[in-house]
């Protein structure tokens, strides 16, 4: 006999500002069940989720939890405040008497030392500190809403091991396919306010997706068929008995009416790259080059060549020097020694991770059109605004939406379509898939494969690099890159090991790193004046300050419902943050600058 579930939800609605976002959902999870809950963007998963933690109370339905049963839910924005470190947070979360063992292998698993100051974290951290605090009980049910979010590879993976071998109950909220494939055994599908369970995981939803939409089709069809006969009827049938063509054009609009009211999928997006002129044959070519921080290096000794056409990902932890790397290939940033070469006609066209081109005060329009009427022009041609951004899961009302009200993933999608509609032969894409629903991943991917141009992919996305890569340049620590042939699993069987985490310490470590002075020389003379070497030393306090304060304001700008209750707060965040980021980007440069004089 089975055991009975731990958790149920039966019959749910909740409906958001008069529009019902869930109409009928129901969940059970048994003792030790893999499940992943999929939709779409919007589709009210995180909402579902809250409901079964108990942190959201719904409009209809019944929550039912069996006695005794321990749930921890993995919160999107964690309350860190009254903890002075991250071990404390952690182990406020644990049953008392509990061994702090645990808590303290939960982090340093994880790049945390335990001691970090919980009001200074990047938006990693927390979210790192948050995942600890939810597995170091051990629960009996786990709600993990997005666990993968700014983690790393190195981090993905242990993930994926920590809960391969956790006794609790599983239900998953991610975008990552490998992630959910590789550990549910049950799906749950929220579609249109409405849930439908699979006892197959997320590796056979996708068919039996598809499968469904098919059958919906086939019977909305049908009823279309139905809907032109009694229409006809109605024009050229017998007309004496007018209480049988009452009750006929009664049933025909019956039958319109559900037509109207079959339930629709959300629109689906519609991408294309604009194609420029064929660069060159030769698209980079790197040439030994080496780069160094201070104590810590980048790049060493690499030689590259990207011909017109490649496909080429870049994988490493975080931290490993990706965007410089990208930085250093584009002629953005000259090597301390070697060379690179970029090839002719190159138009590149880049999509950055950090969305710093997104001024928080434009509006969705002026993003396209760079403020100059309402058309752009995608291939030559020239499209309305409006039309163009349906392609992108925009609604009309949205065109003149300030950047700042978007979502994650509306400033994706809307970063992606600003960089599509640009003339290019070569894209430059640095975590493009973050905040996107599998249905536009799907889609991005099948841009990626019909783009005639050459492709450089930053992504801890393994799914997606497996789908879209030609070949995998891989660090391999103390700044040696190595270039695998295929995707990421291709280059797992080739190098035996997936990406391992940086050595490197976290934040604190890091920054000690960059004040650490040269080995003294004697008889040499000091390459900066009095003011410059205080500059040098104390920039790295500067930098550490504005990343915290760059990761409070983030925290602050990722809650949903922050610009509808204050907007004044919102709108002050997003002013604070972006300054707050060019400062830090400007006080990097002014730090590398007098660093290369050092050391020069």
């Amino acid at each position: 006999m089975a055991a009975p579930p731990l958790l149920t939800l039966q019959d749910v609605a909740l409906t958001f500002g008069g529009t019902p976002l869930i109409t009928r959902a129901e969940i059970a999870i048994a003792p030790g069940e893999r499940t992943c809950l999929v939709g779409r963007n919007g589709s009210g998963k995180s909402t579902l989720m809250k409901i079964a933690a108990g942190l959201v109370e719904p409009d209809r339905g019944r929550r039912f939890v069996q006695p005794g049963t321990t749930i921890r839910y993995l919160a999107q924005e964690p309350d860190f405040s009254g903890f002075a470190t991250t071990l404390d947070f952690v182990e406020a979360g644990m049953p008392p008497g509990e061994s702090t063992y645990r808590a303290r292998y939960l982090l340093e698993s994880l790049g945390l030392t335990g001691a970090e100051d919980p009001t200074k974290l990047s938006g990693g951290e927390g979210r790192r500190t948050a995942l600890a605090q939810a597995l170091a009980p051990e629960p009996d049910v786990l709600l993990l809403d997005e666990p993968t979010n700014h983690l790393d590879l190195p981090a993905i993976e242990w993930l994926e091991s920590e809960l391969r071998n956790t006794r609790a109950a599983l239900v998953l909220i991610s975008h990552d396919r490998r992630f959910l494939s590789a550990l549910s055994r049950a799906t749950i599908w929220l579609d249109r306010g409405e849930t439908r369970r699979i006892d197959q995981g997320f590796s056979g939803f996708e068919a039996w997706r598809d499968a469904f939409f098919e059958e919906e089709e086939r019977d909305q069809h049908k009823l279309d068929r139905k809907i032109a006969a009694e229409e006809h009827w109605l024009r050229y049938g017998v007309t004496a008995r007018r209480k049988r063509n009452v009750r006929r054009l009664g049933n025909l609009h019956e039958l319109r009416q559900n037509r109207r009211e079959v339930r629709r999928p959300v629109g689906s997006v519609s991408m294309q790259a604009s194609d420029a002129e064929s660069s060159g044959s030769l698209v980079v070519e790197a040439r030994d080059i080496a780069k160094s921080y201070g104590a810590r290096t980048i790049v060493d000794g690499l030689s590259l060549r990207v011909m017109r056409g490649d496909r080429l990902g870049i994988v490493g932890a975080n931290g490993a020097g990706k965007s410089t790397l990208i930085n250093l290939l584009m002629g953005r940033l000259g090597p301390d020694s070697g060379q690179v070469v970029l090839g002719t006609n190159l138009l590149p066209v880049v999509l950055d991770q950090a969305r710093a081109t997104l001024e928080p005060g434009m509006t969705v329009t002026d993003v396209l059109t760079g403020g100059r009427g309402d058309s752009v022009t995608v291939n030559g041609q020239s499209r309305h605004v409006i039309g163009y951004l349906k392609d992108f899961l925009f609604t009309p009302e949205q065109a003149r939406t300030p950047v700042s009200v978007l979502s994650g993933g509306e400033r994706n999608r809307l970063l992606i379509a600003r960089a599509l509609a640009q003339p290019a032969n070569l894209l430059v894409l640095d975590e493009p898939t973050n905040d996107l629903d599998l249905e536009t991943l799907d889609l991005l991917q099948e841009m990626l494969g019909d783009y005639q141009g050459t492709l450089i992919l930053v992504s801890h996305d393994r799914d997606f690099l497996d789908r879209v890569v030609g070949s995998v340049l891989v660090s391999e620590g103390a700044g040696r890159w190595v270039e695998y042939a295929g995707g990421y699993s291709d280059m797992l069987i080739q190098r035996g090991q997936g990406i391992e985490a940086r050595t490197v310490a976290p934040k604190a470590k890091e920054a000690k790193a960059r004040t650490a002075a040269p080995a003294p020389q004697p008889a040499a003379k000091p390459k900066l004046g009095f003011n410059e070497q205080h500059e040098l030393k104390t920039l790295p306090a500067r930098m550490q300050k504005l990343e915290a304060a760059i990761g409070q304001l983030k925290t602050i700008l990722a809650d949903p419902d922050l610009y509808a209750r204050d907007p004044a707060r919102f709108d002050k965040a997003s002013t604070m943050l972006a300054q707050a980021e060019t400062e830090l980007s400007q006080a990097e440069d002014r730090w590398l600058e007098l660093e290369m004089l050092q050391a020069g």
